[in-house]
């Protein structure tokens, strides 16, 4: 034989190569030993895989191989390397891919590492947040400042109602235009031109009843259209912008202490802060409306528009927010003030309190070890928002119970509602404003101090139970 055997992997008869040597002449006797006269065998190796080589690629490749759960996925990794068929015949001793996957799956010991560290898509604009928390304090100097051109007495009606309206219509405006907003800012815009004047229109008409004058009339008219542009320019995220529209009230607060800026001044500060604010609205929405309108998201079966409807238990929660501050504001003036800037905090941890659900959950396996964490990561971010609360209430004389209360009702309904679950805090706070309302219109026990402390600790007490089992599972953080 001048060249080697071809030989087909198979059987151990296909392993050996037999030469019979043909007899010459017939034997004198019988041999002791006949097969080693009369036949020649020559055995070849047996064809198999090379081990080193399998056990060089699984080295190489076990970081990959180690998570894979069936040899397939071994077989795509090979695959995706571009290993031929030749070579892994050649190099590595295997019939095919597959026989190769199976060799190095079995190889490779089973590794499941854990997956790298997400961004955090809830982190929250802690400067965004402390700036809101200002902007929802600050229309408070142009009552400062306009004190002694009105009587509270006969012109707080007027105001108070123009006030919990707009504050209801600006909830469930806010909520629609954040659903346009997948539409794109241009759509937001439109639903913000339109809805916008209305609800300062019917702000002020409710109003008239109240007013007893046109002064008056006027007021109610005027906080009515900044609370109406402020809503938008907060929604189209324009924080800096309703700063600056704002800085003749600024201004006019810090000269009080030191002098009498007059009744011109003090009438015509706050009217220029309105007139600044009213055309940085007019700014915000000439650009949103310029705005490249987004390819539409459908929203519902029957198209991406939202429903009306579903904008309503935001504003039935806005307006049940607003007598409850009002009380409490009866009680303790200051309170709101310190409510008003806290919820800039409130919000800001409305954030984290998401991320910190989002960690949680990926650092869970079981859904009772989530629920747990998710209770601590409750408990973690209303401590964080009401502490804080204790020392602000103490330095401005203000009563820390009746205010923490208040505030945590606020804030867990707030949270339940930036998870779309709106009607059960609507139905709470509304149900907590009517009761602590009634006790303080009628006079009926306990009085009206007792009865909005027992009115929003039942309702905490509620939204929170409410709060820890929707939220508790994994559902709605996934």
């Amino acid at each position: 034989m001048s060249g080697p055997i071809s030989l087909e992997p198979g059987g151990s008869e296909r392993d050996t190569l037999a030469l019979r040597l043909a007899e010459t002449r017939p034997p004198r006797r019988r041999p002791r030993r006949p097969s080693d006269e009369t036949t020649l065998t020559l055995r070849l190796p047996r064809r198999g895989p090379d081990e080193e080589a399998v056990s060089e690629l699984a080295a190489e490749l076990a970081d990959r191989i180690g998570p894979a759960v069936h040899p397939y996925e071994v077989a795509a990794l090979l695959e995706a390397e571009g290993l031929p068929a030749a070579l892994i015949k050649e190099r590595y001793g295997h019939p095919g891919l597959f026989s190769l996957a199976a060799a190095l799956y079995e190889r490779v010991p089973r590794t499941f590492p854990d997956p790298s560290p997400a961004a955090d898509v809830w982190r929250p604009d802690t400067v965004r947040c402390l700036l809101r928390g200002v902007l929802f304090a600050l229309p408070g100097l142009a009552f400062l400042l306009t004190r002694p051109l009105w009587n509270a007495a006969d012109h707080a009606p007027a105001l108070i109602v123009a006030g919990l309206l707009s504050w209801a219509w600006g909830q469930g405006l806010g909520h629609r235009a954040h659903l346009r907003m997948t539409a794109g800012r241009r759509a937001a815009g439109r639903a913000l031109l339109t809805g916008a004047p209305v609800g300062a229109a019917l702000a002020t008409a409710a109003a008239v009843p109240f007013a007893g004058s046109l002064p008056v009339l006027l007021a109610a008219a005027a906080q009515s259209l900044y609370l109406a542009a402020a809503g938008v320019l907060l929604v189209l995220a324009r924080e800096r912008l309703l700063l600056a529209a704002l800085s003749p009230l600024v201004v006019g607060a810090l000269v009080l202490p030191w002098a009498e800026p007059g009744e011109a001044l003090r009438a015509g500060l706050p009217a220029l802060a309105l007139l600044a604010t009213l055309t940085a609205t007019a700014l915000a929405l000439r650009t949103a409306l310029a705005a490249t309108t987004a390819p539409p998201a459908p929203t519902s079966p029957a198209g991406n528009r939202p429903r009306l409807r579903w904008s309503v238990p935001y504003g039935l929660f806005g307006l049940a927010a607003g007598v409850l501050v009002l009380l409490e504001g009866r009680e303790e003036p200051y309170a709101v003030i310190v409510l008003t800037v806290s919820m800039g905090p409130a919000e800001w941890l409305l954030y984290r309190y998401r991320g910190l659900s989002v960690a949680a959950l990926r650092a869970t396996a079981t859904p009772a070890g989530f629920l747990l964490r998710s209770a601590g990561v409750l408990a973690l971010c209303l401590l964080a928002y009401l502490l804080p609360l204790v020392p602000a209430a103490l330095a401005t004389g203000v009563a820390p119970a009746a205010l923490l209360l208040l505030a945590a009702t606020l804030w867990t309904a707030l949270l339940l509602q930036a998870f779309g679950t709106a009607w059960p805090s609507a139905v709470v706070c509304l149900t907590a404003a009517a009761g602590a309302g009634a006790a303080a219109l009628l006079g009926l026990p306990p009085g009206p101090a007792d009865a909005l402390r027992l009115a929003c600790a039942g309702a905490a007490l509620c939204l929170t139970a409410y709060a820890l089992w929707q939220l508790g599972r994994p559902a709605p953080h996934a």
